[in-house]
């Protein structure tokens, strides 16, 4: 039957398409490399040519904004970052199409020059920074420097100012600027923004409005095959490669592509979450954060920013039919536009009272043969029809269903909050959208997306309501592995930096607000790097998950460790009487990774170095503390290691 309603719908709309060889432009934000890999793969894969378009790939040049080369007409398509929220701000009408980095490659990059340098050297600065790097300056006012204090300079896409010295910092991507700088054998300091909590998403793929609206198939098509050419770049990196050096760039080296694209697996995570998914949650949580420090108002509206491939019809208009209440089904597509067609000539048919049983037909045979499932009830709640996809879905035949309300669909871990808030709006006569966890006959919980309405007579009053209802669990299940990938480190399941530092900071706020003490352990594991180097990464990964257990049996419950890179570790002490404590805990920890390893038949042996921050004796915030411990780590090491070192304040030299 769905092909009958395809078919139908052919009768009455043509859709546009996207013309043979079609010419496009993708307009990239920096020079060719493998952080593009995807669009070059749909290109010589031919993913492009299927999808009737011919594209252009342009590399970016110094001074090139790629927003305004696709606002212009220039390109038709850009690479962008989260900066494109504040260009939305201002009316730029740009339009989200996919994420590529789930978490952002940028950093501030600087020159070495001093022991226990810091974010805050650079006030007063000159720091190189290119366009669409708002999220940098973010980071800098969420640190609390002055931007009118910073002397910002254009990016020429090059290191050579900052090694050169005519730049103190430039704006990096990680994939990027330290392989170059390693080469050169530069010492230098990165500061990430992710280190204050700030991990937007990078590298978006986005278009216009304009673009949408007047080639929307265009634009789906130019999209589909884009992303079907990273899903192949991130699974062929080797071939991608030779492409790019073949093809596309002079100035990169095979190692250069090959640290790269290591880098971008894990910044792109293709292993927990398909190439280019969004979620709006997290855009809103990006705009709350630009909010936080001005850059945003608050509560910034991010409607029509998202793109929506496959948008959902608009259930808001239900009319009455024969005393039953059909419903705006939610269908993608051809289908939607031909139900919302249909409907649309119902409403008039039955303002003119010429409703026929031609048109019923037509219409129940739609409701009846809709993708979702669909209930209806009268204004008592009691369930009066269901269509045969609900019965598919829950597991309850139509004749178990009806006579009885909808609780019985209800999981007891679902509060009251939503149905009250559902049932507030309907007798009102509004309809309502909310997602529900419902219960199906086997038992089994869903996530399910909720469409209600009322439907109303002539006079008015409420005669029945309607339900469309949509399987959302696996999307509630990506989001759940977004969340915790935010939040945990994937190897050793220990909260990340980001986690671990807000942890820290509710416990600080604690101890200023009990005048308490508490203390910040910085570990590095020592010899860590050879035995990666002699082993593999896979014993090298053993390793770290056997030391981060063993770190977590030596604490108490209310303490905390997680990893912040690497073979670095750091662990909070909330509640300390005396240094003592945090002294005991930290040797109690090196004695357990002094003890020899049984990993895979082999018997490897490594130790560590602790450093250890006070509050409030070392510091008052995170990044003092942080950096102190760090400090006192590394005076540990000085001394030979494996050892315990508390930080000593300057002044005590003298």
């Amino acid at each position: 039957m769905k092909y009958m309603l395809l078919a139908l719908f052919s009768l009455f709309i043509i859709l546009p398409c996207a013309r043979a060889n079609d010419a496009v432009t993708l307009q990239l934000k920096w020079e060719h490399a493998f952080q593009f890999a995807g669009y070059y793969a749909a290109k010589e894969k031919g993913y492009y040519e299927q999808a009737g378009l011919n594209v252009e790939i342009k590399a970016a040049m110094p001074g090139v904004d790629p927003m305004l080369e696709v606002l212009s007409g220039r390109a038709d398509f850009g690479t962008g970052t989260s900066s494109l929220l504040l260009a939305r701000k201002v009316g730029k009408p740009v339009v989200v199409l996919g994420v590529i980095f789930q978490h952002s490659p940028y950093a501030l990059i600087a020159l070495e020059k001093k022991p226990l340098q810091s974010i805050h050297d650079l006030t007063d600065k000159r720091i190189m920074i290119e366009p669409l790097a708002e999220e940098l300056l973010a980071y800098l006012k969420r640190e609390g420097i002055a931007l009118d204090s910073l002397k910002l300079l254009a990016h020429n896409f090059k290191t050579d100012a900052l090694m050169g010295g005519g730049v103190d910092a430039i704006s990096a991507y990680l994939t990027n600027e330290p392989f170059i700088l390693d080469q050169a054998g530069v010492k230098y300091q990165i500061y990430t923004p992710r280190s204050v909590g700030i991990d937007f998403y990078g590298d978006n793929l986005f278009t216009s409005e304009q673009q949408i609206k007047q080639n929307p198939e265009r634009v789906k098509a130019f999209r589909a095959a884009s992303l079907r050419g990273w899903e192949y770049a991130m699974a062929h990196p080797d071939e991608i490669i030779e492409l790019i050096l073949r093809k596309y760039s002079k100035n990169k080296t095979h190692a250069q592509l090959e640290f790269e694209a290591a880098q971008m697996t894990a910044l792109m995570r293709t292993d927990l979450i398909a190439v280019g998914y969004m979620n709006p949650g997290r855009w809103r949580h990006i705009a709350d954060i630009y909010a936080e420090i001005g850059m945003l108002p608050n509560g910034f509206s991010l409607d029509g920013f998202l793109y929506e491939a496959n948008p959902k019809a608009d259930l808001s208009w239900i009319y009455s039919l024969l005393g039953v209440a059909l419903s705006l089904l939610v269908l993608v597509g051809a289908i939607a536009l031909y139900i919302h067609y249909l409907n649309g000539r119902l409403a008039k048919s039955l303002a003119e009272g010429l409703l026929t049983e031609q048109r019923l037909k037509v219409f129940s045979t739609a409701i009846e043969q809709s993708p979702t499932p669909v209930l209806i009830t009268g204004p008592d709640r009691v369930i009066q029809y269901v269509n045969p996809k609900f019965s598919e879905e829950m597991g309850y035949s139509a004749a178990e269903a009806l006579g009885r309300t909808p609780t019985f669909l209800r999981s007891e871990e679902m509060d009251d909050s939503a149905y009250k808030d559902m049932w507030s709006h309907l007798c009102l006569g509004q309809r309502w959208v909310g997602e529900l966890v419902t219960k199906r006959k086997s038992g089994e919980l869903n996530w399910e997306e909720a469409h209600v309405g009322p439907v109303k007579d002539s006079s008015g009053a409420i005669t029945h309501f309607v339900a469309v209802l949509l399987d959302i669990n696996e999307r509630k299940q990506i989001n759940q592995q977004l969340a915790h990938s935010a939040h945990y480190d994937m190897l050793t399941q220990l909260p990340n930096r980001i986690l671990l530092f807000e942890l820290i900071s509710q416990a600080l706020s604690r101890a200023k607000r009990n005048q308490s003490c508490l203390a910040l352990l910085f570990i590095d594991l020592d010899k860590f790097k050879p035995i990666n180097d002699l082993h593999g990464h896979a014993i090298g990964d053993l390793l770290l998950e056997e030391a981060a257990k063993r770190m977590l049996g030596c604490l108490r419950d209310s303490d905390s460790v997680g990893r912040i890179g690497g073979d670095e570790f750091m662990v909070l002490l909330p509640e300390i009487s005396s240094e003592s404590d945090a002294s005991a805990v930290a040797e109690k920890i090196r004695a357990a990774i002094n003890q020899p390893f049984l990993l895979s038949s082999k018997t490897l042996a490594i130790s560590s170095c602790i450093g250890i921050a006070l509050f409030p004796e070392h510091g008052a915030d995170v990044a003092e503390l942080a950096k102190n411990a760090d400090a006192a780590m590394y005076q540990a090491k000085s001394l030979g290691g494996n050892r315990v070192s508390l930080f000593t304040l300057p002044s005590d030299f003298s």
